[in-house]
């Protein structure tokens, strides 16, 4: 035997996906860590006060489902396209479609399943609205994957209207008239933690490797993306002043107005995160930092208040 082959032990065929194997990485495709933020599907009927109301929960549960099987049909896909690139990447390596654990056929034929069958279920349970709703949003964030995701500005703007769709489906599959300030807070208010992200990414990468994090952050600066994200901050506090002070109320405290504090609370708390470059995905930072978790708790209950006029 050489010295060569003592050192080059003979390698492995690469094993098939096994009958369990390949539904798990499907699921793990569909990025079931991400499904928390399709709970922005009660925002419009909570706002609204019509979250308890007869029949509501059971249509928001389907409304949920439904998001969440369109949310998954772009992750599927857009895993199945970026299969070879992910597989030279350092982390992205590991997706079970990079990895061989599901063969990019299956993947896009999973993810295509989904993506007719989520709106098509929706004309059938909920409104012809919530369809189109549904349709728009799948067709948007498959041209982010293909294209879109390359373009300056836009980018931020797609996946910022993704985070205001989630908001609004839940008032349009109810029938619940959407409020223009509640779509001005909830729109700036996506964009400010979606632009602290991206700050966020840029200053903490190396700059010889931002390409290759997200291809679009070469062409931002730390500079633009900051001032993004404090309008952005600053567009949703004013709009949600100026929501909070024009509903009145006959409670025992002024319930809305008071929230006001809580809201902005909430995000010089979060500006805090931005600032420092450690603002990652936005459920991130609301979970793992109990203060502004526990001023997001205080919010939730003055607004409740407010909404039931106690």
């Amino acid at each position: 035997m050489t010295l060569l082959d003592r050192q080059s032990p003979p390698t492995s065929p690469p094993q098939r996906p096994g009958p369990i194997s390949l539904p798990l990485g499907l699921l793990k495709t569909a990025r079931p860590r991400q499904w928390i933020k399709n709970v922005l599907v009660v925002a419009a009927p909570a706002a609204a006060g019509e979250l308890f109301t007869r029949g509501t929960a059971a249509q928001l549960a389907i409304v949920f489902c439904l998001f969440t099987a369109a949310a998954s049909a772009v992750y599927l896909i857009n895993d199945a396209r970026d299969a070879e690139a992910d597989r030279a990447h350092p982390e992205k390596c590991r997706r079970p479609v990079a990895a061989g654990q599901v063969p990019v056929p299956v993947a896009y034929a999973a993810g295509g399943l989904l993506a007719v069958l989520a709106p098509a279920a929706a004309a059938l349970l909920c409104t012809p609205m919530t369809s189109a709703l549904l349709t728009a949003y799948v067709g948007m964030q498959l041209a982010y994957c293909i294209s879109l995701k390359h373009v300056l500005v836009v980018d931020l703007v797609v996946v910022t209207t993704g985070f205001l769709m989630r908001a609004m489906i839940g008032g349009v599959a109810l029938g619940i008239p959407l409020s223009r300030w509640f779509l001005i807070t909830t729109g700036f208010g996506a964009l400010f933690m979606v632009s602290a992200k991206r700050y966020s990414e840029a200053v903490k990468s190396d700059p010889g490797k931002l390409g290759a994090t997200r291809a679009l952050l070469t062409e931002y600066t730390t500079g633009y993306l900051r001032f993004v994200w404090q309008l952005a901050a600053g567009v949703a506090v004013l709009a949600y002043c100026l929501w909070a002070m024009e509903e009145g109320g006959t409670g025992l405290l002024p319930w809305r107005q008071l929230s006001m504090v809580a809201f902005i609370l909430a995000i010089l708390r979060y500006a805090v995160f931005a600032d420092r470059g450690t603002a990652g995905a936005p459920e991130d930072v609301v979970l793992r930092d109990k203060p502004l978790a526990l001023i997001a708790l205080v919010w939730v209950g003055m607004y409740g208040l407010a909404v039931a006029d106690l």
